[in-house]
């Protein structure tokens, strides 16, 4: 149960009301998570590992996705994407199948080693937003992408 639960709260980082305003954020993202199309919701898997994201990470605007940010590497790794996240609708996130986290927005989110977490969301607003790691030196070794919202 310890386990569960420290990997819980390592996964997830919500932003703090000091460095974020919500006003930031897509302000009717209640009512766009509402009227998605969930049955229609399209998954789309990402392989994290040292040191890399292996997906395409383009989206349309409108769609819901599952967005499964799996592990596969020896070390922990953030999917930090500020942008993307100030221009997504947001439903929840879910941690193997053990928790789900329901939040206005997030930062960022880390995945620890073997560990799975899949965000639940509608895509927006439409441009390219940067996505990368932020341990270490994970992002000089490589550890970046630009994800595209159509």
């Amino acid at each position: 149960m310890k386990k569960t639960l420290t990997a819980v709260a390592g996964a997830l980082v919500l932003s703090g009301a000091s460095l974020v305003s919500a006003a930031d954020y897509v302000e009717n993202y209640k009512e766009i998570v509402k009227n998605a199309d969930w049955d229609g919701m399209q998954t789309v898997t990402v392989n994290i590992d040292e040191f890399s994201y292996d997906a395409n990470l383009t989206f349309k605007s409108g769609q819901a996705y599952k967005l499964e940010l799996k592990n596969v590497g020896e070390k922990k790794h953030y999917f930090t994407a500020p942008e993307f996240f100030k221009n997504i609708a947001t439903r929840k996130a879910e941690v193997n199948d053990q928790a789900e986290i329901k939040a206005d927005y997030f930062t960022a989110l880390e995945i620890l080693p073997g560990g799975q977490l899949d965000l639940y969301f509608v895509a927006h607003n439409k441009g390219e937003y940067e996505v990368y790691c932020t341990i270490d030196d994970h992002r000089d070794e490589g550890m970046d992408d630009v994800i595209v919202v159509e």
